[in-house]
């Protein structure tokens, strides 16, 4: 069933995008650089979590101490100093399927668009960059406004009423997201989520994490706008 819809928030890492591993590969190659410690950081995160809860974790679990805050920040800086060559190497880089038709078609009905990430602002349109997808999205929301994802998805809202120059409509508004942090984020700022399997979770257990809409990919009845036949 069509949802009225007049704007969409989408997640990135495995909702738009796959960027291969890079982000492990620019953090690991930051760390290797100010401390000359190998951190993996697939062995200590998960999925969902924002850059400065990975800054926090790599630092308690591989440095084993909580870091300073200036540590921390420059860490995030040197991380990406190195985010952009780690994107344009990464072979695993790829737009995920149904993304580039779904866009543009939304684009053309109106629909505003904007992101939102546990990615900070700067590390996000890096992503981006590659796939061509900047282009889509007006606003945001992003690990460098909070590292709580509810939050930063009220953050994004907020953002979007700025861009618009209205109130959004909170019915009228849904986040996509490959996660159940993402769901929870969605939820906890008052929108229905689309949960979509191109990620590191089933249909099913997006289902069991509340997604009100669980779809193999954004192809497979996404709920807003026409569909090609």
């Amino acid at each position: 069933m069509r949802a009225v819809i007049k704007a969409v928030l989408f997640d990135i890492d495995g909702t738009l995008l796959h960027t291969g591993g890079a982000g492990a590969v620019a953090w690991q190659r930051a760390f290797l650089e100010l401390y000359e410690v190998e951190a993996n950081i697939t062995e200590h995160t998960h999925a969902g979590m924002t850059d400065p809860e990975i800054a926090e974790i790599v630092f308690r679990e591989v440095l084993k101490r909580p870091g300073s805050a200036t540590e921390r920040a420059e860490a995030i800086g040197c991380y990406l100093g190195h985010l952009a060559d780690a994107v344009a190497e990464s072979e695993g880089y790829f737009v995920i399927e149904g993304i580039e038709e779904l866009l543009p078609r939304l684009v053309e009905d109106g629909i505003l668009l904007g992101v939102v990430t546990g990615n900070i602002e700067a590390a996000a349109h890096i992503k981006l960059a590659r796939g061509d997808l900047n282009r889509y999205f007006a606003f945001g929301g992003y690990g460098s406004d909070s590292r709580d994802r509810t939050e930063l998805t009220k953050k994004a809202l907020q953002r979007g009423e700025e861009v618009s120059g209205h109130p959004l409509d909170r019915a009228e508004t849904i986040a996509v997201g490959d996660t159940p942090r993402d769901i929870r984020a969605g939820h906890g700022a008052g929108i229905k989520v689309v949960g979509v399997a191109t990620g590191s979770y089933a249909v099913d257990e997006l289902t069991d994490a509340g997604a009100d809409w669980a779809l193999e990919t954004v192809g497979d009845g996404f709920p807003v706008g026409d569909q090609p036949p």
